[in-house]
């Protein structure tokens, strides 16, 4: 089965389409090209007639059925199916299955790989996407056969509302619905983030030394972070995905003692290079901890087994060969780049299409959005820039220049 734009003759305003089209399905629909109905249960519904309408595709003489997608809430996992025959694909011949969505650009901790010292320097309220306009987003890029959705920030707990978010995209259908946190706000939200549908977490702890975790998020948050991992621990949430940044010279001392703490309480423990995505730009090769090395000084201690994985994933997984508890994970976007299978695209908190996280240049969907432009428009402009997606970001390559956004306005 075959799905695909409609042709313009059969567009959503098309009066000849069989069965009466309710207003609130007048968004995007496709074509699907089939000898039969496709198979959605059952054809009709109570209050509705038709949702698709049979006709010949022009010029090529195949038949076919209009399909409306916005029924997905009466049709459920068949409409689902045909969605994940739409998909994205760069020019690359990589697959675009993961969004990860920026909510805000506010964070309540100030971590020195990431955040500036200074005063704050946020968005204006009218510059973020509201709500309204994620959810029309999140719809489109559904349709285009996103799967997978991580929501981050900043920090996206400090946005009021998110429970209710999460529950949205939970019921247009999210495969994989996860979040990254810095653990302030967690253990509190905890409950309504599972009663949302939050399916997976994964958490930032940098130091397991209270001094030091001060020193690298300049907050007094450490006891408070633990906590909230433990609760996290107790819930469906587990195994959370704990996320350490390490940098030279300031905790790459704990690699030991950031496996021995999976050990312990079964933890996901992943290890991350440092960026040069940092506000204050102190970023230096120097002070990147190669993953090879930190993989060393772990098996030396506790031999590690490799767990498969999918190709597009970004980190390389461990377990212990002695059975232990916990999991090591690690990421190495500097040192063994891991672009050649990226399924990823990024939307900031300011309605930003970014290809990359590297990307030299943003794509402004907030102003299509606020210019009246259509579902169509939408699907058409996002699948031209997807389309474009970079073959790797290029930090290893001579002349490489930083993004001219830091990783708190992109989104982690």
């Amino acid at each position: 089965m075959a799905v695909t734009p409609t042709p313009a003759a059969y567009g959503r305003d098309n009066p000849r389409l069989l069965g009466r089209r309710p207003e609130k399905w007048s968004g995007l629909r496709v074509w699907v090209e089939t000898p039969g109905p496709p198979v959605l249960g059952k054809e009709r519904y109570a209050e509705y007639e038709y949702i698709f309408g049979e006709r010949p595709i022009p010029d090529i003489g195949s038949g076919g059925f209009v399909f409306e997608l916005q029924c997905v809430k009466e049709a459920g996992n068949s409409i689902q199916q045909m969605q994940r025959t739409m998909t994205l694909h760069d020019k690359f011949g990589r697959q675009i299955t993961d969004l990860r969505i920026s909510i805000t650009d506010r964070c309540n901790f100030r971590c020195v790989y990431c955040r500036s010292a200074d005063p704050e320097n946020y968005r204006d309220h009218d510059e973020i996407l509201s709500w309204p306009e994620l959810d029309r987003l999140a719809t489109i890029f559904l349709r285009l056969g996103i799967r997978k959705i991580r929501i981050t920030g900043g920090e996206p707990l400090v946005r009021e509302g998110v429970e209710d978010y999460i529950a949205r995209l939970h019921a247009l259908g999210v495969e994989d619905l996860s979040m990254t946190t810095n653990g302030h706000l967690l253990a509190e939200r905890c409950d309504r983030l599972l009663a949302a549908g939050l399916r997976r977490i994964n958490i930032s702890l940098d130091s397991l030394d209270p001094e030091k975790f001060e020193r690298i998020t300049r907050t007094k948050s450490f006891s408070t972070v633990m906590h909230s991992i433990d609760v996290a621990q107790k819930s469906r949430l587990a195994p959370a995905k704990v996320n350490a940044v390490l940098v030279r010279g300031i905790n790459d001392d704990e690699v030991e003692a950031f496996a021995s703490y999976a050990r312990q309480t079964g933890v996901i423990m992943r290890f991350i290079e440092f960026m040069p995505l940092d506000a204050d730009r102190h970023w230096t090769r120097a002070l990147v901890v190669p993953a090879a090395e930190v993989h060393q000084r772990i098996h030396a201690r506790w031999p590690l087994q490799q767990i498969p994985h999918e190709r597009s994933e970004t980190a390389r997984k461990y377990r212990f060969a002695d059975g232990a508890l916990g999991e090591i994970g690690l990421i190495a976007p500097v040192t063994q780049p891991f672009c050649g299978h990226c399924s990823r695209i990024r939307l900031t908190a300011d309605g930003k299409l970014r290809t990359c996280l590297f990307s030299k240049d943003d794509h402004d969907l907030r102003a299509l959005l606020r210019e009246g432009a259509s579902n169509d428009d939408l699907v058409t402009y996002i699948s031209s820039i997807v389309t474009e997606k970079e073959e790797g970001h290029r930090i290893n390559e001579p002349g490489f220049v930083p993004p001219s956004r830091t990783m708190v306005f992109i989104g982690g």
